[in-house]
C-alpha cells in the first residue's frame, strides 16, 4: 500500500494550527447543529476553480458539488446512479437552499474536448465522453462560426454550456415550483482563472461584471 499523500498531511497540520484554532467553535457548532447552508454552487472539478476559494467562504457556508464541466442533465428520475441530481434533491429538499449558482470557468478541458474533433479520445471511456454529450448538437452547431477564434469559441461554449445546464434545471419539478414561487433563485456565474474575475448572468442571459 502506498503512503498517504504528503501534502495533503502537511495541510491538514497546517489546517489544524491554524485555520481551526481561530474557527474551532464554528466548526463545533457545525458538527452539532448541522450545516444550514443558503446557497449551493455547481461548479467544475477543475483544481484551479475552487469555490471556496473564489468566494472566500468558511466551513458550512456553501453546499458545493464539482462534475466534469459543471454540467447540470435534465431531471430523470429512472434507475441509473445519478449523482449530481441527488445532490440536487438533497440541497433543495433537505437543506432548503435558497440560491443555486452554476459556475464555469475559463480554460475549461470538458469544453475544449466538448469542441475540438483532435481531443476525440475522451469518447473512447467509460464515462467522460457520455457525460459530455449532454452538450447535445451545441458545440458543433458554435463550431461552425468560422470568425470566431479559438478563445472566444470556447469562452461562448463555455457560457452557453452555463444556460444549458440552468435550462436542464428548470426541469427538475420541484425546482421550477420553487421558482415560480420566488423561493428559490437560479443563477449563473463564470469565473476568470486568469484574472480571477467573475461575471454573473443578468436577467437577458448576458454575463457583466458586477459591481463590488
Amino acid at each position: 500500500m502506498h503512503s498517504f499523500p504528503q501534502e495533503l498531511l502537511d495541510g491538514h497540520a497546517n489546517f489544524l494550527a491554524g485555520r481551526y484554532v481561530r474557527e474551532k467553535e464554528r466548526i463545533r457548532d457545525l458538527a452539532e447543529a448541522g450545516q444550514k447552508p443558503t446557497t449551493m454552487i455547481i461548479a467544475c472539478c477543475d483544481s484551479r476553480a475552487a469555490p471556496e476559494m473564489i468566494f472566500d467562504s468558511g466551513p458550512g457556508e456553501m453546499f458545493v458539488l464539482r462534475n466534469v464541466a459543471n454540467l447540470v442533465p435534465t431531471y430523470q428520475p429512472d434507475g441509473g446512479q445519478h449523482g449530481t441530481s441527488a445532490a440536487i434533491e438533497f440541497a433543495v429538499k433537505a437543506l432548503g437552499i435558497a440560491n443555486i449558482v452554476i459556475m464555469g470557468h475559463g480554460r475549461c478541458g470538458g469544453i475544449k474536448a466538448a469542441l475540438d474533433p483532435d481531443l476525440k479520445p475522451l469518447d473512447s471511456g467509460d464515462f467522460i465522453g457520455k457525460w459530455m454529450a449532454m452538450l447535445g448538437e451545441l458545440p458543433s452547431q458554435l463550431g461552425q462560426n468560422s470568425l470566431l477564434t479559438s478563445t472566444e469559441r470556447q469562452t461562448a461554449m463555455e457560457r452557453i454550456s452555463i444556460r444549458n445546464s440552468i435550462r436542464n434545471l428548470r426541469t427538475f419539478p420541484y425546482v421550477a415550483a420553487l421558482e415560480a414561487e420566488g423561493k428559490i433563485a437560479v443563477h449563473g456565474a463564470w469565473f476568470d482563472i486568469s484574472t480571477g474575475e467573475l461575471w454573473v448572468m443578468d436577467h437577458d442571459g448576458d454575463f457583466v461584471r458586477p459591481e463590488l
